[in-house]
């Protein structure tokens, strides 16, 4: 199944998110947004929620911890217990070095590793359809025409008011 697709490119980042907001408050599906570089308040305009990679970092965070807090306790007091000078077989603060290295390898491998599969990037993928210039000097809004009642010369319009240097439709091959 193939969907029909409106382009529209613009040079600089704060035309795009005024197009944004227009295009949102007019009832369009909004698909994509491409830039050169990180665009404050293009994430708001285009309705995204907010990410949960924080939480999975935590999660990650605390799940290494724990095992490495458990395993030096269970190591040292249980499995194989030595009585140095009278010091205590788990003596916590001097776990603390290994286990805060351990939480920060944990957070910080699962969260590429849920940002890999979340966003289905893996080795061997096919690159998404470019659009021109998009990731070099053009910003680019992508809108999902999904009915017959999607009116192109009004979005045209609606777009150069927000200072749209071009538009285009394309026919693309849905996911």
């Amino acid at each position: 199944m193939s969907r029909r697709l409106f382009i529209a490119y613009f040079k600089d980042e704060q035309d795009i998110v005024e197009a944004t907001k227009a295009a949102g408050a007019a009832g369009h599906e909004i698909l994509d947004a491409y830039t050169p570089y990180a665009v404050h308040g293009l994430d708001k305009a285009m309705g995204l929620k907010p990410s949960r990679l924080p939480w999975v970092c935590l999660i990650f965070g605390l799940l290494g911890a724990t095992a490495k807090l458990w395993f030096q306790v269970w190591t040292s007091a249980f499995n194989w217990p030595v009585n140095i000078g009278g010091k205590p077989l788990a003596s916590i603060p001097a776990f603390v070095p290994v286990t805060f290295e351990i939480t920060v390898l944990f957070a910080g491998l699962g969260t590429v590793g849920a940002f890999f599969l979340v966003s289905r990037l893996r080795p061997g993928r096919k690159p998404a359809v470019s659009y021109d210039r998009a990731t070099n000097d053009r910003f680019v809004l992508v809108l999902v025409e999904r009915d017959a009642s999607f009116d192109l010369q009004k979005t045209t319009d609606l777009f150069k008011r927000h200072g749209c240097v071009k538009v285009e439709e394309r026919l693309e091959a849905e996911e």
